[in-house]
């Protein structure tokens, strides 16, 4: 109670120092089709002054203005003609502005370099951004190549044979991860092994990355942050896309998106992906296929309504996938018996459907009222070895928001309620595991903003989960900059993951132990509280920004896979006793010269389980990490290179010390630099690049236990904490047209 009050005496404190500043607000659009669409990162600032921001995603800005100026605002964005606001002439102090394209311009190439990545400025939360081009910066076939130049999410593999990837932040497995499409929650449940791969990278338009207690608005199940991914619209620029791409390793892939607009209103987008690998490698000479042999379809077509009120969307998008591995001689085609060989087949065949209808109230400024749908039904027919996994996700998701203010905008909330259903039939072998779980819950979350230098968002949400029972979550984001040069941000809140213990362990059938699920596990639960500091400098007339940030991540309940009991069992289990993450990052960015931008990152984890009464290091995670990124681009952007150096440390691997000498591993792996480049050349319409990865070749050695006797008591094909395959060069070419 006692800190209640002095939050409240804080909050009050700190919103009485800036509350007699006169404050405005509004948004910044473009016009796309004859519909004002927002425009992302346009600068806000007072004429003749220092004093500005920029817009959110949503075209959004709040600027605190200075007493003793004048009330001019000036809005300017690359490539359109700059407008002036005189804000006395403006009822409410609220701005709607639509920027023109600088038609003066028209015949001549406007030619702008947009940074790869960045930290908001504005937004209270401590959320990274990638954009389009940081995603260009590497070959970044899919979403788990997308991380290569962020400090912030780290990409492993869960073991020698699938090429399942997961993603790690704050030190904790991607499940504790929300991840979103464009503020939906998806890949869930059966997609977490091999979800990363159903996003392509060229379909992407930016990715936010959000550290720690994220929004109470898109459920309970973030625990560590959350991933939006922010796809390519129907009413975008883009007319036309293709990128064409293959390696030294025989895989080749091809991306074509198009854009048809068929009236003022309506536009549409269609966006197909094809890859395929059938060549075979194995280059450590173990009898294994060094990387899995993968053929994937992906299709999406998503539809746009847009008018000045109403925003309708709706798509459906469809995916195969076939993934075949194992022993270099296994047939697929033939029975899964010992005289055949280890192999692993995965198909998969899953179905998305989206809805999604907003409505902006005329009569009322800055209140909404949105309608979020989301179905899908993903079907998996697998097995790994000898055992047979087969498994059925039927998901839906509907989110119901409304949005306004209270007296005026600087006191804004969100409220609304949300159902998800989840319906899970598993079959492993002869034993069935399903699972149905209904989730009505309702969200309040309250905004405050002083305009420049203090932002709260406080939000709780229940939820009633049919299997677990009653959820509450309560998140708290404060942002405070007493100026331009300093901000300071905190959080905290409460997360949870109903957990999928089969489909987030599939890995561990690439192993001869036998598998112990505890018949009562818990839904996982967790505190996260977060601290961060951003300064920035002005050198040469280019920005330098530091960053800092501190994280802590208290588990009340936690899935325990307990693999250092002995050498012929795996124990899943409810933590008994403590668990916990401390993630510490710092950073730099800064334009060194014009158009060479540099990252410079490292980031420290202290993560412990309790595993067998005894707090111990969570195994295959990486004590630290190191990031330098590289990018140049010459002048009139004909050509860009970009560097990127990996620094990863060591880490605690599963105890093998009860194996003959000849399968044990060491206590912990060794810490390895990898080095990734690319060079770009652009030409108007078109562009080819080439690139290598892993250019150190650095490969671990002897990544599967007893690779020669694969239905022995030691095969162990988990234990992966580097590259299996060395120095890998690309090509390609993209061919894009805009409007």
């Amino acid at each position: 109670m006692k800190l209640k009050t002095i939050l409240i005496f804080i909050f009050l404190v700190l919103a009485s120092l800036h509350g007699f500043s006169q404050k405005v607000s509004g948004y910044v659009y473009e016009m796309l089709e004859n519909t004002k669409t927002p425009l992302i990162g346009a600068n806000v600032y007072q004429a003749h002054t220092t004093n500005g921001t920029s817009t959110d995603e949503k075209g959004f800005f709040n600027l605190n203005l200075e007493n003793d100026a004048n009330k001019m605002l000036v809005i300017s964005y690359v490539g359109y003609l700059n407008d002036t606001v005189n804000v006395n002439d403006v009822e409410r102090n609220i701005v709607d502005v639509v920027l023109r394209n600088n038609n003066e311009l028209s015949e001549v190439d406007i030619v702008s370099r947009q940074k790869g990545g960045f930290v908001s400025r504005t937004s209270t939360r401590s959320i990274e951004s990638i954009s389009d081009q940081g995603l260009k910066q590497a070959a970044c076939c899919n979403l788990s190549e997308s991380f290569e130049n962020s400090a912030t999410v780290n990409v492993s593999y869960a073991d020698a044979i699938t090429g399942a990837r997961q993603i790690e932040m704050l030190g904790l497995a991607g499940q504790y991860t929300q991840i979103m499409q464009e503020n939906i929650p998806n890949l869930r449940g059966l997609a977490e092994p091999y979800g990363l791969g159903y996003f392509p990278g060229d379909w992407l338009k930016s990715i936010q990355v959000s550290k720690g207690s994220s929004s109470v608005i898109n459920g309970y199940e973030s625990i560590t942050g959350q991933i939006n991914l922010e796809l390519k619209k129907p009413h975008d620029r883009e007319i036309f896309f293709m990128n064409l791409y293959g390696n030294q390793f025989g895989k080749i892939e091809g991306n074509l998106n198009g854009k048809i607009r068929i009236n003022d209103h309506w536009n549409t987008m269609i966006l197909v992906h094809g890859e395929h690998n059938s060549t075979k490698h194995d280059k450590n000479d173990d009898t294994f296929l060094d990387n899995p042999l993968v053929t994937q379809l992906n299709f999406f077509n998503r539809w746009n309504y847009r008018t000045e009120n109403i925003h309708f969307g709706f798509g459906i998008k469809y995916l195969t996938e076939k993934r075949k591995g194992g022993q270099v001689f296994f047939n697929p085609d033939h029975s899964h018996t010992e005289s055949n060989g280890y192999g692993i087949g995965v198909e998969t065949d899953r179905i998305e459907g989206h809805f999604k209808l907003g409505y902006i109230f005329k009569n009322r400024d800055f209140t909404s009222i949105g309608f979020q749908n989301q179905f899908i039904s993903h079907d998996q027919n697998s097995f790994f070895g000898l055992n047979d996994y087969d498994a059925n996700q039927i998901s839906y998701y509907g989110n119901l928001l409304f949005q306004s203010y209270i007296g005026t905008i600087s006191h804004s909330y969100t409220t609304g309620i949300s159902f998800m259903y989840d319906s899970y039939q598993e079959a492993l072998n002869d034993s069935t595991f399903n699972r149905v779980e209904s989730v009505p819950g309702l969200f309040f979350q309250y905004t405050y903003s002083d305009g420049k230098y203090l932002n709260i968002i406080g939000g709780i949400r229940g939820d009633w989960n049919s299997y677990y029972g009653f959820l509450v979550s309560p998140r708290l984001n404060v942002r405070y900059s007493p100026n331009g040069h300093n901000i300071f941000r905190a959080s905290a809140g409460k997360g949870y993951n109903s957990p999928n213990v089969i489909a987030e362990n599939t890995g561990l059938f690439n192993t001869s132990k036998n598998i112990h699920v505890s018949p009562s596990i818990n839904m996982e639960s967790a505190w996260n509280f977060g601290l961060s500091y951003n300064r920035y400098f002005t050198i040469s007339n280019r920005e330098l920004i530091l960053g800092f940030d501190l994280f802590y991540t208290n588990f009340q309940n936690q899935v325990v896979v307990n693999r250092d009991a002995d050498p012929f069992n795996v124990y899943i289990n409810n933590l008994d006793g403590r668990s916990f993450s401390t993630s510490v990052q710092i950073e730099m960015r800064y334009e060194i010269i014009k158009n060479f931008d540099v990252l410079l990152a490292f980031r420290y984890n202290d993560v412990k389980t309790t595993i067998s009464d005894q707090l111990v290091d969570k195994d295959m995670v990486n004590r630290y990490k190191g990031l330098l990124s590289l990018s140049y681009a010459t002048n009139l952007k004909k050509w860009q290179f970009d560097l990127n150096f990996q620094l990863n440390g060591d880490a605690r691997l599963p105890n093998t010390s009860f194996n003959p000498p000849e399968y044990q591993q060491p206590e912990r792996s060794s810490a390895y630099v990898i080095i990734n480049a690319q060079m770009t050349k652009y030409f108007k319409r078109w562009e080819i690049y080439v690139g290598g990865e892993n250019l150190t070749n650095y490969k671990q050695d002897n990544p599967i236990i007893s690779p020669r006797d694969p239905f022995g008591d030691y095969f162990d094909a988990t234990i992966v904490w580097a590259p299996i395959m060395g120095i890998k060069a690309y090509a390609g070419i993209r061919v894009m047209l805009k409007k």
